[in-house]
Parts: C-alpha cells; structure tokens; sequence
C-alpha cells in the first residue's frame, strides 16, 4: 500500500468519527477551487450530493402537506359522525381510504427520509476525500509556484537597485552640470542649453528612488514630496547664489561711489590749499 492511499484510509477512518458540513452549501468550500474551478470528479460528486439535498425537501414538504391533508379529512370524518344517511356513509367510507391512502404515503416519505441522512453522509464524505486530495496537490503545486515567483521576485530586486543607483547616479551628475553652468553662465544658461523652465530632465525627476519602488500609493507619494522638495531646495539655493551676487555687485558699485566722493574731497581740499598759499605769497610782497 502506497503512502497516498494509506492516507486516504486514514482520512476515511477520521471521517467516520467526525462531523462533517454539508460541503456544497458551504462558501468556504467554493471558495477552494477560485484559482482553477472544480475537477471534474468534484463537480460529479457535487451533483450527487446536491441530489440528495433536493430529495430531501421535497419529502420534508410532501409530508408537512399529507399531514394537513389527513388533518382536514379526519375533521371531516369527526363533523359528519352524527350523520346517519346512506350517502353520507358512502362518503364517510371514502374519506376512510383517503386517510389510509394518505398514512401510506406518510410513512413511505418518513421511512425513505430515515435512510436520506446516511446516503446524504457517505456523498458528502466521498467528496470531502476529494476535496482532501485535491487540496493536497494544489497546496503542492501553490508551494513549487511560490518559490519559483520568490527566486523572479528576488532576482529584479537585484536589478531594481542597480537601475535605481545607476538613475540616481545620472540625476547627481544632471544637478552638478546644471549648477556648475550656472555658476558660470547664470541664467543665460537656459538658453545656452536650450532647458525650458519646466524642464525636469535637469533636476531630480518626480518619479526618483521613492516613486520608483512604489510599494503603495502613500509611498509613492512620500517619493513625489521628496522629489519635489529636493527641487524646491535647489531652486532656493540658486535664487540664494543670484541674490548674493546681486548683494555684491551693488556693495561694490558702493564702494566706487565711495571712492569716488573720497577723491572729489581731497581735490577740493588741495584747491583750497593751493589758493591759500597764493593769497599769502601775494601779502608779502604788498608788504
């Protein structure tokens, strides 16, 4: 005896002594077969079970109405029992066979329901040890799947980080070229290079390291901010270099204006000089 068999006796043996749900009206078991639907051997033994669900009702029900009926016909039989024509008498002895007729057709109903439940248990542990057996080889099929979509997960991981490296690497290079021409260049720079102002192709992009690995929208919503306030910061230090240089050329126009005035005085003071050692020289010759 195989190890698959032997465990299927095991699993017979462990139904016998536990409670099974009836499987079919179970959501749970259906929900078993969503990757692939029902084998076919599944779907057979499905029907059988249904089946006998279904046979079971309607005998529930056939008895519940033969009941009612019996129940009219013995009031009849009870309201007519003072009655004692001849025709009435034929009627009380129809009614009579009705009522043996329909207590036959009770007890055949409750005599095939007594045998229902044991019939209902033995297709719904045959297609349990179907379900068990199909579990057991999709389970094992799920697992190979698994670690084959792990190794494939595991391998562009590797080359996500090594893309990733290599973009930010080429978006650090963008920046130090872009700031290095403008410090030379200033904002002619864009149209040296012919970068319109929107352009993010110079700059860290939006869809940087945070966008890229995106693991849900929140992250990639923290990688956007981060892109777009690495942009604002650079932004700012450039506005922060041009104000510099503006602050510098106007302190030095300051300072030769300064200078300037400076010279303006030290002339004026030599005139002034100059024209009082005239006025004395002219003095001591009038003396």
């Amino acid at each position: 005896m195989d190890k698959q068999s032997m465990d299927l006796d095991e699993l017979k043996e462990t139904l016998k002594h536990t409670k099974i749900p009836i499987l079919v009206l179970d959501q749970k078991w259906h929900r078993l077969f969503a990757l692939e639907g029902k084998p076919d051997d599944i779907k057979k033994a499905e029907v059988r079970v249904n089946e006998i669900l279904k046979e079971q009702g309607k005998l529930n029900n056939e008895v519940r109405d033969l009941k009612i009926v019996k129940k009219k016909l013995m009031k009849n039989i009870v309201d007519n029992m003072d009655d004692t024509h001849a025709s009435k008498k034929t009627h009380m002895a129809n009614v009579g066979d009705m009522i043996d007729e329909t207590n036959e057709k009770i007890a055949a109903d409750e005599d095939r329901l007594l045998d229902i439940p044991k019939e209902l248990k033995e297709a719904n542990d045959y297609l349990m040890i179907l379900t068990a057996s199909y579990s057991y080889d999709r389970m094992r099929t799920n697992t190979d799947e698994i670690k084959e979509i792990a190794d494939w997960i595991k391998q562009i991981r590797v080359e996500l980080k090594k893309n990733i490296i290599k973009k930010q690497n080429r978006e650090i290079n963008n920046r130090e070229i872009y700031s290095y021409m403008h410090d030379i260049f200033g904002k002619d720079m864009l149209g040296l290079f012919d970068i319109k102002a929107d352009t993010q192709l110079i700059l860290t992009s939006k869809d940087s390291y945070m966008a890229d690995v995106q693991p849900n929208d929140d992250e990639g919503a923290k990688g956007e901010w981060r892109s777009s306030e690495k942009d604002d910061k650079l932004s700012f230090n450039r506005k922060k270099h041009d104000d510099k240089k503006e602050e510098e050329g106007a302190s030095a126009d300051g300072q030769d204006d300064a200078k300037k005035e400076d010279g303006e005085k030290e002339n004026e003071t030599a005139d002034d000089t100059e024209a009082g050692g005239d006025t004395g020289a002219a003095s001591e010759k009038d003396s």
